[in-house]
C-alpha cells in the first residue's frame, strides 16, 4: 500500500518556516515553527530530538497546510525547564500551543514518545478539537510488549556515545555526517536527568493501552516490523484504525521514507479526517 520509496538525503536546516515562541502556564519559553496556509497539522518530535526533523514533512504539507512543529520543553529551540519532563505536563504543553494558536481543529502527529504525549493529549485535555490523530512508531500499550534493551545503562555510563549510535540507528538511509552531528549536538541540549525522567515518569502499559482504545477520532498507526503485532491487535479491536508498516525504514522513517510517509498522511487526511468531519458537519444539520 502507498509503497513509495525515497533515497533522498534530507537536509535539516531548511528555508521556509519561521520560528515562533510562546511561554507556558509554568514559565516555560517553548518554540515552535510555523509554515503554510489551511488545515492544520500539529508535528511532535520524539526523545531529545528537535522539531526540525520533521523537514521533509514541513516542505511537502505546508503547500497546502498550515504546519506547525512543536520543540518540547527541553529540546531544539526550546527552554530547559527546571522540571515538567513527565507525559501530563508535555501533552498540557501541546494544549497550550493549541491555545497560543487559537487552532480550533488540528492533526496531531506524534513520533516515538511523542505517541504517549499524543495520547496523554487525549485523556487529559479531551478530542474536541482533534480532527486526527497520528501515532508513529512507538508502543501503544498492546501486546506483546516491546523487547527490553540496555540503552539506559550505555546512556547513564557515556551519553554522548550512546546518543551517537542511537541517531545513526534512526535511519536505514544514509544521512551525512553533518545532519548525525546536529542531531547530536541537539540531542545532548537537554540535561541528562531530565532526559532520564522523560523515560521512567511514564505510566503503566495498561494505561496507554486504555488511552488509546478510547480515542474517538480518526487513528492512523504507522510502525516498524517491532510494533507489527501491537499493530494488528489493535487493527483488530478498533477496526477503523488505519495501519501501515514501514518494512525497512528506520524508526525515523518519516526521513528514511518521506515520500511514502507524506503520501500516506496526506491520504488519510483526504480521506478518512475529511470523511469524519463531512458525516459529523451532516448530522449536526439534521
Amino acid at each position: 500500500m502507498l509503497a513509495l520509496l525515497s533515497l533522498t538525503i534530507t537536509p535539516l536546516v531548511m528555508a521556509g518556516p519561521k520560528s515562533g515562541f510562546f511561554v507556558t502556564s509554568d514559565k516555560a519559553r517553548l518554540h515552535y515553527l510555523e509554515a503554510g496556509k489551511g488545515p492544520t497539522i500539529v508535528f511532535v518530535p520524539g526523545w531529545t530530538m528537535p522539531a526540525e526533523i520533521w523537514a521533509p514533512q514541513i516542505r511537502y504539507f505546508s503547500k497546502r497546510f498550515h504546519v506547525i512543529a512543536l520543540d518540547p520543553r527541553g529540546q531544539g529551540d526550546s527552554a530547559v525547564a527546571p522540571g515538567g519532563y513527565n507525559p501530563k505536563r508535555r501533552a498540557q504543553d501541546i494544549a497550550e500551543l493549541v491555545d497560543h494558536l487559537e487552532l480550533e481543529r488540528f492533526v496531531l502527529v506524534g513520533w516515538s514518545l511523542a505517541v504517549l504525549e499524543g495520547l496523554a493529549y487525549t485523556r487529559f485535555f479531551g478530542q474536541d478539537r482533534l480532527a486526527g490523530l497520528v501515532l508513529v512508531d512507538n508502543s501503544v500499550g498492546e501486546e506483546p510488549p516491546p523487547a527490553a534493551t540496555d540503552f539506559v545503562s550505555r546512556f547513564r555510563k557515556d551519553r554522548r556515545r550512546a546518543m551517537q549510535g542511537f541517531i545513526k540507528g534512526m535511519f536505514h538511509t544514509k544521512q551525512t555526517q553533518a545532519y548525525y552531528d546536529r542531531l547530536l549536538r541537539r540531542s545532548l541540549k537537554i540535561p541528562k536527568q531530565a532526559a532520564l525522567d522523560l523515560f521512567f515518569n511514564l505510566y503503566p502499559r495498561e494505561q496507554w493501552r486504555q488511552m488509546v482504545y478510547a480515542v474517538t477520532r480518526p487513528l492512523l498507526y504507522i510502525v516498524r516490523p517491532s510494533f507489527r503485532e501491537q499493530a494488528m491487535n489493535l487493527k483488530s479491536k478498533r477496526p477503523d484504525t488505519w495501519v501501515e508498516v514501514f518494512e525497512d525504514a528506520g524508526h525515523a522513517l518519516f526521513v528514511d521514507e518521506p515520500d511514502r510517509f507524506n503520501t500516506l498522511l496526506d491520504y488519510f487526511i483526504a480521506v478518512e479526517v475529511e470523511h469524519t468531519r463531512l458525516a459529523a458537519t451532516t448530522l449536526r444539520k439534521q
